[in-house]
């Protein structure tokens, strides 16, 4: 198959995206390499995507250093390590940048996780949030050989469709961890088996169910329970990753032809009910909601719908922004800036270094160019502090 190299712009309508075919997976963008993992390992359960982003930017002149912790506060970096290093860059990022959080790939058993947590936390200015991908079964980062309790997979919980025995388990995670010094869970998964066959949602168990009613009960009870423990969660992938015929990890992925409106069905519930501490984004490109671009950069997806129509006022968590669906196709620092334009709160990246360099001052640099050029507004920047300020209120 012919490959055409030139990297798809972001505002490509969805004729001219389908229409490149193979160059989907081939174009890599200048001055970034992603490394495809191992095939045998499933997308969902890799670590840190190793990546070189482009180099860092030189600090804009004129940001003041109020704007500047704000800007910090919106990042959330991966860290790979199971104890804290002093010459790792990440220390500086919580103690000097003030970053908003950190999520844990590799955190090792309680003892040594809960002494990495409580050295993050004592550095941090601001109160740190420390999340790590718990959902159960294949994508559980404590797990149950390292001394956690065992954390069933969502479809074996959905198929159960016994709420209270849900909230008994997802009381045992959380328990596990707020004993561990984590005050967060990137869970539980809402999307809904429309596609069993999925490579990155169903064939992994990661749904609770096919029927909507059934995802959003089970749901509720897994954030009640985590409530109860004092740890906050987040639905993903808004607005429906269920449907999916290929794997976002790696590349472009369009489910137009497949998603259905009533994969929005358990947010509308869940937000209905007061259960919803934040949202993440899918990197899926859905023209039946934006014909122009992937939902993460989408201001019709997460301002006209998940803002406006569904009402929600709560965190938004972008996907990993060096995921293939992002890093192969579009600048990273187009992509940062147009993600927080569309509705982003908080970027997510799945390491703390490029290059040597820290991410989390690549992107402090990527946002305050862009209030200082008038891209972002100060406002735009203060409704995301206040979203962030007000999740971590509810730590309590």
């Amino acid at each position: 198959m012919s490959h055409d190299p030139r990297p798809i712009h972001p505002q490509w309508t969805r004729r001219r995206l389908l229409g490149v075919g193979g160059a989907l997976t081939a174009g890599l963008l200048s001055g970034c390499r992603a490394v495809t993992p191992p095939p045998s390992l499933p997308a969902a359960l890799r670590g840190p995507t190793p990546m070189v982003a482009p180099a860092s930017a030189p600090r804009p002149l004129g940001v003041h250093p109020a704007l500047a912790q704000k800007l910090a506060q919106m990042v959330l970096v991966g860290y790979g390590g199971s104890a804290r290093q002093a010459d790792v860059p990440l220390i500086t990022d919580v103690r000097e940048r003030a970053i908003g959080g950190v999520v844990l790939f590799e955190p090792g058993g309680p003892q040594q996780l809960r002494m990495l947590n409580t050295e993050l936390s004592g550095l941090a200015r601001v109160p740190l949030l420390i999340g790590v991908d718990q959902e159960g079964g294949q994508v559980a980062r404590l797990g149950a050989g390292q001394g956690y309790p065992a954390s069933p997979a969502p479809q074996v919980l959905g198929a159960r469709q016994d709420a209270d025995y849900t909230y008994a388990s997802a009381t045992a995670t959380a328990a596990a961890l707020k004993a561990a010094g984590i005050n967060h869970n990137f869970a539980p998964v809402v999307d809904v088996n429309t596609n069993p066959a999925n490579p990155v949602i169903g064939a992994l168990g990661r749904s609770f169910s096919a029927d909507p009613d059934v995802v959003a009960e089970q749901a509720a009870a897994f954030i009640r329970a985590h409530r109860d423990q004092g740890i906050t969660t987040t639905l993903k992938h808004f607005p429906g990753h269920g449907s999916s015929r290929a794997d976002s990890h790696v590349g472009f992925v369009d489910v137009t032809d497949t998603w259905q409106e009533l994969e929005l069905l358990p947010y509308r519930e869940l937000i209905r009910l007061g259960l919803v501490d934040a949202i993440m984004t899918a990197h899926v490109f859905n023209a039946q909601l934006d014909m122009e671009t992937v939902a993460t950069l989408s201001k019709p997806i997460l301002t006209g719908l998940l803002r406006e129509q569904l009402g929600f006022d709560g965190v938004i968590f972008s996907d990993d922004m060096y995921m293939g669906a992002i890093a192969r196709h579009f600048d990273f620092a187009d992509a940062v800036v147009r993600a927080v334009e569309a509705g982003v709160d908080v970027i997510t990246v799945s390491a703390h270094l490029a290059d040597g360099q820290s991410v989390a001052a690549r992107i402090v640099d990527i946002l305050a160019a862009a209030v200082d050029d008038g891209r972002l507004s100060e406002t735009r920047i203060n409704d995301s502090y206040r979203r962030i300020v007000t999740l971590k209120q509810s730590w309590g």
